[in-house]
């Protein structure tokens, strides 16, 4: 049980010693940018804006009930009006603070969003295979970089799944959310962590409803190879690095 403690640690309220601390904010050190920036002469693609059309299914008590992980799926793209609604639903920003911290779709601790939203892209109408990152400011798209062998690469980071295995390079769309630690650690210092990995698994709910609103499926996942998946997508694996994953497909009849 012993290698057990040090964890469960991580997941209990540290609430009386983290007020004993004078962190970042309180000392006065500049805030870390709420967002990833981007060289202004990279390829930007216009996402359509964001609106009900995309949704089949209005009903919310119905999408919670029907809510499933989905590890088989159809061979048709996404949309890209539907990719357009899913990273809204999972990141969009819908308004900002008097601080000029950012108000999004999913809640989160101070306002801080430590996430940025990569995307390997398999099958979306109109838009080519490769590695993407979500612009949330902007609603926009940021082609990174072709990969080859994109689907070989995919069952490698996604290593064994215990239950299909191989069926993320199935997917219309591999979501990678990173997250920038210093972010949330400016504000809430040793607290930081735990609240983290609350928040993100708000937007990974999201992003299960919002494709059930859609007609599609999504499955989260956990178990990936860390280092390879930080390196496909240029991270530092420090100050940044992936926390999560999501699959997400058109289900199969």
């Amino acid at each position: 049980m012993t290698r057990y403690e040090q964890q469960r640690q991580l997941l209990k309220s540290n609430f009386h010693e983290f007020k004993a601390i004078k962190t970042d904010k309180i000392k006065g050190l500049e805030q870390p940018p709420i967002v990833k920036p981007f060289d202004a002469g990279s390829r930007i693609i216009d996402l359509p804006k964001v609106s009900r059309d995309p949704v089949s299914q209005n009903s919310i008590y119905d999408c919670i009930a029907q809510r499933r992980s989905t590890r088989f799926y159809s061979a048709d793209a996404l949309s890209l009006e539907e990719l357009s609604y899913l990273l809204w639903a999972t990141q969009g920003i819908t308004g900002m603070s008097k601080n000029g911290l950012t108000l999004r779709t999913v809640p989160c601790s101070g306002a801080t969003h430590t996430f940025e939203t990569y995307l390997l892209i398999m099958r979306v109408e109109g838009i080519p295979q490769g590695i993407y990152r979500y612009l949330p400011v902007e609603h926009k798209l940021l082609f990174m970089f072709k990969l080859d062998q994109l689907e070989q690469k995919i069952d490698a980071i996604t290593l064994d799944q215990p239950f299909v295995p191989n069926f993320a390079k199935k997917a219309s769309v591999l979501f990678a959310w990173s997250t920038t630690p210093y972010r949330s650690e400016w504000k809430y210092d040793i607290s930081a962590h735990k609240k983290i990995l609350i928040d993100v698994g708000h937007v990974c709910q999201n992003l299960y409803l919002a494709s059930e609103s859609i007609g599609a499926g999504a499955c989260a996942i956990g178990i990936y190879d860390q280092k390879l998946i930080d390196e496909v997508l240029g991270l530092d694996g420090d100050e940044e690095f992936v926390i999560y994953l999501g699959a997400v497909g058109k289900k199969r009849e």
